[in-house]
C-alpha cells in the first residue's frame, strides 16, 4: 500500500464506515473540470477538496482499504451518456456501493444485495441523460486496485488515466437486450437533479 501522510492516514481513520465514506464524498463540492479534465488520486482530492465520479469512487475505494476492505471499483456503462463509476463492498455477503455524483440516485447503496447484478439493477431508475432516457445497459465486473499499486494509485500526483482506460476496455455485461429505449416520469427525472450544484 502507498505511504500515505500522516494527515491523510487520520482522514481515513476517521471514515470507518461505507456511510461515514458517503458522507464525506456527500459534502466535497463536485469536480466540474472548469480548466481541463482531471483524474485525480485520493491524495489530490483531498488536496483540492473536490471531487468527480471517478475521482470519488477511487477515493472511496481508497478508503475501504484503509479500512481492511478490498479495494474495489465497478463500471456502469451507459449509451447516450456518460459511464457511472462505483467503489462496491461486501457485509455478509451482500454487495453495497459508495458513489460520487450530480444526480441524487447515482450515490450511496446500502449492503443488501445478493448479487451484483441485484446492485447494479437498483441503479437503472435513476441513471438517465439530460434527455430523461434512461441510459443504463451493462457493467464490469469488480475491479481491484491492487492491480495499480505500481501506479501508486492512492497518492499519484499525476492523473490515473490508466484506470478509465482499463475500465473502458474490459468486458462488460449486458443487464438487458437493448431493444428499446426508457424515459424518465418527470417528476423523477426533476427530483434526481436535486444533486446538481
Amino acid at each position: 500500500m502507498d505511504t500515505l501522510q500522516k494527515s491523510e492516514l487520520r482522514l481515513f481513520r476517521k471514515l470507518s464506515s461505507p456511510e461515514k465514506i458517503q458522507k464525506y464524498l456527500d459534502d466535497l463540492p463536485y469536480n466540474k473540470e472548469k480548466e481541463s479534465e482531471t483524474c485525480y488520486s485520493p491524495r489530490l482530492v483531498i488536496r483540492h477538496n473536490t471531487a468527480h465520479c471517478f475521482e470519488g469512487a477511487v477515493f472511496a475505494a481508497a478508503a475501504l482499504r484503509v479500512m481492511g476492505r478490498p479495494p474495489l471499483i465497478l463500471d456502469l456503462a451507459a449509451v447516450r451518456d456518460v459511464d457511472h463509476v462505483i467503489a462496491v463492498y461486501r457485509t455478509n455477503g451482500c454487495w453495497g456501493a459508495i458513489g460520487k455524483s450530480n444526480y441524487a440516485g447515482l450515490r450511496f447503496r446500502s449492503p443488501i444485495y445478493r448479487t451484483l447484478r441485484e446492485l447494479v439493477i437498483s441503479y437503472f431508475e435513476h441513471y438517465y441523460n439530460l434527455d430523461g432516457e434512461k441510459t443504463l445497459r451493462a457493467y464490469s465486473r469488480p475491479v481491484s486496485l491492487t492491480r495499480f499499486d505500481p501506479i501508486h494509485w492512492m497518492t499519484s500526483e499525476e492523473p490515473l488515466w490508466a484506470i478509465p482506460e482499463y475500465l473502458v476496455d474490459i468486458k462488460h455485461t449486458p443487464i438487458f437486450h437493448p431493444t428499446r429505449r426508457w424515459f424518465m416520469d418527470e417528476r423523477l427525472y426533476k427530483a434526481g437533479l436535486v444533486g446538481q450544484a
